[in-house]
C-alpha cells in the first residue's frame, strides 16, 4: 500500500500548478485589528474585508478578484458593499443589498507578503502592505513517504546537471516548538538509493506556511557527497491533509544549485 501511495504521489503532485496558492488571513502587524480573509480557487480569489468606516464602526466589503494575466501574481476585481438582516433576527432576503463600491487589487510580493490596494467610491485609494496572519503552530513531526521533482543546474561538471530530476524518499521531520526543524530525506529510488540529505534551520511561521531560511543548511552523505553543510532554503513548507510539502532550494557543492519541489504522505501501517 505504501508503494502505491508513493507512485500516485509522484504522478499527481502539483509541481507545475498554474496558479500559486494564497488562501489565508492577511493583516498588517503594525495595525492589528483589521485585515482580510482570502480564499483562492485556481486563478480566482474571494476576499472579505474586516475594516471600519469613517464612523469607526465595522464595515463589510467583499471582492472577487481574477489573475490579470500579466504573470506578476496580481489579482484585480470589483469591490462590493453588502448589508442584510441583523445577526440577532431571522434572515430576511428582502433586506439584502449588494452595491458595487469600487475596486480591489491583491499583488503578491512573495509567498508570504502582499500589497493590497482598494478604492471605495468617493474615498481615496488605500494601499496596505499585508502578510499572512499566524494563528497557531502546526504539528509536522513524523515519518513520510514521498517524491520530489525539479532541477540541478550550474554544476562545475556539466555532466552532473539534471534538468528533470525525479526522486523518491522516506522523510523524517522533527520540529522544535514553532521555531526550528530538521528534515532528513533518505532516498530510496534506483538512481539515488544510499543518498541521505539533512536540512536543519530556523522556522518562520506565516499563517498556513512556514519558511526555513536564514541559517538553514543542508548536508548530504552517500553517492560521493562530502557531508559538508551548505546553504539551503525551504519555502511554502506546510502540512497537508495527507502529509507535508514544500520547495527546497539548496547548494549541493561543486557549483551545483537545486530547486526541488517535494510532497509526501504520512507513513501508516500497510
Amino acid at each position: 500500500m505504501r508503494k502505491l501511495f508513493v507512485i500516485l504521489l509522484l504522478a499527481l503532485a502539483p509541481f507545475g500548478a498554474a496558479a500559486k496558492e494564497y488562501t489565508d488571513v492577511y493583516y498588517d502587524p503594525a495595525e492589528s485589528g483589521w485585515g482580510v480573509f482570502l480564499v483562492q480557487s485556481d486563478a480566482t480569489m474571494f476576499i472579505a474585508f474586516f475594516i471600519y468606516g469613517a464612523d469607526g464602526k465595522p464595515t463589510w466589503y467583499t471582492a472577487t478578484l481574477n489573475d490579470d494575466g500579466t504573470g506578476t501574481n496580481t489579482y484585480t476585481g470589483a469591490l462590493y458593499a453588502t448589508t442584510g438582516s441583523p445577526f440577532s433576527v431571522p434572515w430576511n432576503p428582502a433586506q439584502l443589498t449588494i452595491t458595487a463600491s469600487g475596486s480591489a487589487t491583491f499583488q503578491a510580493v512573495d509567498n508570504y507578503h502582499a500589497t493590497l490596494t482598494y478604492v471605495v467610491t468617493g474615498s481615496a485609494t488605500v494601499v496596505r502592505s499585508v502578510q499572512r496572519q499566524t494563528l497557531t503552530g502546526y504539528t509536522m513531526d513524523g515519518v513520510f513517504s514521498g517524491s520530489m521533482a525539479g532541477s540541478i543546474a550550474d554544476c562545475a561538471n556539466p555532466a552532473t546537471n539534471d534538468p528533470a530530476l525525479r526522486a523518491r524518499y522516506v522523510l523524517q521531520v522533527t520540529k522544535t516548538a514553532d521555531t526550528a526543524a530538521t528534515l532528513v530525506f533518505t532516498f530510496v529510488d534506483v538512481n539515488h538509493a544510499g543518498l541521505v540529505c539533512t536540512v536543519n534551520g530556523p522556522l518562520t511561521h506565516y499563517g498556513r506556511l512556514y519558511q526555513m531560511g536564514g541559517a538553514s543548511t543542508i548536508a548530504c552523505t552517500g553517492l560521493g557527497t562530502d557531508g559538508n553543510p551548505r546553504t539551503a532554503t525551504i519555502d511554502s513548507l506546510h502540512p497537508t491533509g495527507q502529509g507535508i510539502e514544500g520547495k527546497l532550494t539548496a547548494n549541493f557543492g561543486g557549483g551545483c544549485t537545486g530547486v526541488l519541489h517535494f510532497a509526501a504522505v504520512f507513513n501508516v501501517n500497510d
